[in-house]
């Protein structure tokens, strides 16, 4: 399963959008939105191989907190009439995703994940961070303002 946003055989067929060209229709139009997700569904292909007594632990706080990028940022575009409520939300964003990569640390430390899984992921987890970070720093262009969609 891939994310939101993919065609048949796993091939991207939205029109790119970032921090650069903000315009989009929905949430899952935001390239920061379809990485945070493709991201999450990796935690969740990993985390199916961690042990049972990781269940309740690590398993589940890593997949919560992935989670939560995409559920936030869901949740800021909703409010993107309101600039501090933008702002807070995207804020928790970015605050889920870094709790992301303190869960992969462990996870890797513990031997749960390999080397090139945990690199491969933890830059996916970067540029999250940089999408949201670039948000955060320039809100304007993402706000909906009364005579925007």
């Amino acid at each position: 399963m891939g994310s939101p946003n993919e065609g048949k055989g796993g091939i991207n067929r939205r029109p790119s959008v970032d921090a650069r060209r903000p315009y989009a229709a929905s949430v899952v139009d935001l390239d920061v939105y379809d990485l945070g997700y493709r991201l999450a569904m990796e935690v969740f292909r990993v985390t199916r191989t961690f042990p049972p007594d990781e269940r309740y632990a690590l398993t589940d706080q890593v997949r919560r907190s992935s989670r939560s990028v995409c559920a936030n940022l869901r949740e800021a575009w909703a409010k993107r009439r309101y600039p501090a409520h933008f702002l807070s939300k995207l804020t928790d964003c970015d605050g889920e995703n870094g709790e992301t990569a303190t869960w992969l640390n462990f996870a890797r430390d513990c031997g749960y994940l390999t080397q090139d899984t945990f690199e491969t992921m933890i830059q996916m987890n970067r540029e999250v961070g940089a999408m949201l970070g670039a948000m955060i720093k320039n809100p304007a262009p993402f706000l909906q303002t009364p005579h925007a969609p």
